[in-house]
């Protein structure tokens, strides 16, 4: 497994190095300190699995890479390690694809756990976040409860995963209509406007749903 850490601090790069020696010891991790060398090193190691991205960057918007970067390799997984993560940043990377947002403030354990989270096929939103709109007065049902259908909580799934509409249809061989009218259910449902609330609500309400089909 390949693993490309895209941040300018070299003290960042080190540490993440470290993390990942213990939590993927069989990982090969590469370094960019900038983005024109995270574009080149894509375009030499194919096989790049996952990319954690820093937002501040000394020669490119960190979220207009991570646009370029999902546009190009949708099929390499991205997590944003920033530190500014308030609402809309962290908002506006996942509505862009990215499997999960760490704050650069984040300790060791939390930094491991959350990329626990993404190798195992989840999203990782900071806790802070999901509390400023979690439905505390409500109570934790699972997505069968509010009315989710088992093909739609199959679709909800892949969504928290931060997979596209097609890629979703190739997972469980849809057309992308049916996928599309699930999407426009699941956010009635959660009473949400985008796919990026959906996953808010969704991980609010502590449900860890799993898509059924390979």
């Amino acid at each position: 497994m390949k693993i490309l850490v895209v941040d300018d601090h070299v003290l960042i790069r080190e540490a993440l190095r470290g993390l990942f020696r213990d939590l993927r010891p069989e990982a090969i991790v590469l370094e960019a300190a900038d983005a024109a060398r995270a574009v080149a090193l894509l375009g030499e190691q194919p096989d790049i699995a996952l990319i954690l991205l820093d937002l501040s960057l000394p020669d490119r918007d960190g979220l207009g890479l991570l646009a370029e970067l999902r546009a190009r390799h949708p099929g390499i997984s991205v997590v944003v390690l920033s530190g500014f993560a308030d609402r809309a940043n962290v908002m506006r990377a996942l509505d862009l694809g990215a499997l999960g947002f760490i704050p650069k403030s984040a300790g060791r354990e939390v930094m491991t756990s959350a990329l626990s989270l993404v190798f195992s096929g989840g999203v990782y939103i900071p806790p802070e976040i999901l509390a400023s709109k979690s439905p505390t007065a409500k109570p934790q049902l699972p997505p069968s409860d509010f009315g989710l259908t088992g093909r739609q909580g199959d679709v909800l799934a892949l969504m928290m995963q931060g997979k596209s509409n097609k890629a979703i249809c190739r997972r469980l061989d849809l057309a992308e209509a049916t996928v599309k009218n699930h999407v426009t259910a699941i956010l009635k449902v959660l009473g949400v406007s985008n796919r990026t609330e959906a996953v808010l609500a969704a991980s609010a309400r502590g449900w860890q749903v799993s898509a059924k089909a390979d």
